[in-house]
């Protein structure tokens, strides 16, 4: 056997084991994510946490999501917005990148390709700009879901403004976001990712120990009416979405709390 062909396989030899450690390792974390991210790596009190329809439920450095597999998307993507969050940071926009930690595959970002819909951020990546790492994590396939341009950049784009002004005023809100996944939604891409028909977004301020609640529920299409216009109780999303939303806290409270469609407790 000469030196060249020597060279050659133990060439490919090392390369195996490369590529096979750091499958291995890829592995590893992937598993880490999934199945030992009991402890959300935010500051956040847990029990703000839903409830998850899939049993999927995936800890990122910057949210959590419940991963719906047959609607190819999150059921909700839950964070905690602090005053201090709140940056200008202006970091490059990254590539949208496939989320390995979701073990059934998430959806790839080819499925948006000329579907005619935006890759609709869930977490925006406004409200994680405390850091690169938290911005660019945003752009996870997991945390989007597909939306009408119009609506993406308008009444959606509205909300999530004024949910990063609530964070100011409250020095933080909890945030949990999502689309209404049912039976029977249009659906784009080679994976048909589901095409909501509405979108909810229900922020709790616990602040000073004074919990309130107040909940959005938007048709997926642009509107300039008021953002208050489209306040609903938990209860409601809880009947369209079968998440419960706040099953730590005392029932008491959690009754109270769910059932209230007011808006007089917070700003607008």
């Amino acid at each position: 056997m000469s030196n060249k062909t020597k060279y050659s396989i133990l060439t490919a030899l090392v390369l195996i084991v490369f590529y096979g450690v750091n499958n291995y390792l890829d592995t590893q974390e992937k598993v880490e994510n999934v199945t030992n991210g009991a402890t959300v790596k935010t500051n956040t009190n847990q029990y703000f946490l839903p409830t998850s329809t899939t049993g999927q439920i995936v800890h990122h450095s910057g949210y959590s999501l419940s991963y719906s597999e047959p609607h190819e998307q999150a059921e909700w993507v839950a964070y905690e917005l602090k005053k201090s969050h709140l940056s200008n940071a202006d970091y490059k926009r990254p590539y949208f990148e496939v989320d390995n930690a979701v073990k059934t595959g998430a959806a790839h970002w080819r499925n948006y390709k000329n579907s005619g819909y935006d890759r609709g951020h869930l977490c925006p990546a406004g409200d994680r700009k405390y850091s690169k790492e938290a911005h660019d994590e945003t752009f996870l396939t997991s945390n989007i879901s597909p939306q009408n341009h119009d609506f993406n950049a308008g009444i959606w784009n509205r909300l999530e403004q004024k949910t990063r002004y609530w964070a100011s005023k409250y020095d933080g809100v909890f945030v949990v976001s999502g689309g209404v996944l049912e039976n029977g939604l249009k659906t784009i891409g080679e994976e048909e990712v589901s095409i909501p028909n509405q979108f909810y977004k229900v922020l709790i301020d616990n602040n000073n120990g004074n919990t309130k609640v107040i909940a959005f529920l938007l048709p997926h299409m642009e509107s300039d009416q008021p953002l208050y216009k489209f306040v609903t109780s938990v209860d409601h999303i809880e009947q369209l979405t079968g998440i419960d939303f706040f099953s730590e806290l005392d029932d008491t409270i959690e009754d109270r709390l769910e059932a209230s469609s007011s808006y007089k407790g917070w700003s607008f």
